[in-house]
């Protein structure tokens, strides 16, 4: 009798995959020191990283499908799931609040600041406290990003791939795997398609507007938000892949598919911060 059956809590036998884990994580954390400081040691070693922690999700997710599938959680491992993936976004959530604190203290405070200053003139000159600003100290010019080309059309593509992602649920919901699988092929192909135009905006952004990193707070605010959220789309897209695949190998069942759930829950979160993102960033 399985555990969902019985009543019983799962107790998972000890697994291999949280060393595998650490060992990806020291690999990445001696690559990543290596490579900032120059020395052609770090890439080998970051790209090792990689692949074991790429070997380690692929393995460590499929022995908690096939627990999933074997009937082995019950309503109590369940809400545990649920309590992890809430905390999870949670986290998420406070890792963008940061940024976006970060960009409403250099554009309503540190940079009007700076303006004010009674030698302002003296120590900069040609400074002005407007918004977009390099900051003061950087001489070259650069283009704003608008919001009404490329970003509008990122966000009506994300906005339908929530309801692609929904129609999926709903089919799910009702045991109906065609509305399942269809659903997801297009919320997968949105999402994909609003990364290769993220690719082409800031291909643009370098070239034609010189906008970039180094153009002080405008160019790091908008590329350390947009490319985060660019980072949180791609995992969210290979998220769904994983999912496409069990859902064709007829995983999943209407009263029991938290692996649905979470990734679902993810992908909604990543529509609502582009929301504010394109609304703060591009728009205001």
């Amino acid at each position: 009798m399985s555990n969902q059956a019985s009543g019983n809590y799962y107790l998972p036998q000890p697994s291999h995959w949280p060393i595998v884990a650490s060992i990806a994580i020291g690999f990445l954390g001696f690559g990543a020191s290596f490579t900032v400081n120059h020395m052609p040691l770090g890439y080998a070693l970051l790209g090792i990283g990689f692949l074991i922690l790429f070997f380690m999700f692929a393995g460590w997710f499929t022995a908690v499908a096939h627990e999933s599938e074997g009937g082995n959680y019950n309503k109590q491992v369940d809400i545990s799931f649920r309590w992890g993936m809430s905390w999870f976004i949670f986290s998420e959530v406070m890792f963008f609040a940061a940024f976006f604190g970060a960009l409403f203290y250099m554009r309503s405070i540190s940079v009007p600041d700076l303006g004010s200053l009674t030698h302002q003139e003296f120590l900069w000159p040609g400074f002005k406290a407007d918004w977009p600003a390099t900051g003061p100290g950087i001489k070259e010019t650069f283009s704003p990003m608008g919001a009404w080309g490329i970003p509008a059309l990122n966000t009506a593509l994300l906005l339908t791939s929530g309801v692609t992602l929904t129609w999926a649920h709903w089919g799910l919901l009702k045991n109906n795997r065609t509305h399942l699988i269809w659903g997801l092929v297009l919320t997968i192909a949105l999402g994909m398609i609003f990364l290769g135009f993220q690719i082409y905006e800031y291909s643009h952004a370098y070239s034609d507007l010189n906008l970039k990193m180094t153009m002080g707070a405008y160019g790091a605010t908008f590329f350390m938000l947009t490319g985060f959220h660019g980072f949180h789309v791609t995992v969210g897209t290979i998220m769904l892949w994983v999912i496409l695949f069990r859902s064709v190998a007829g995983h999943f069942k209407p009263d029991n598919h938290f692996g649905f759930e979470g990734v679902a829950w993810y992908w909604h979160f990543v529509d609502v911060v582009w929301l504010f993102l394109f609304v703060v960033v591009y728009w205001l």
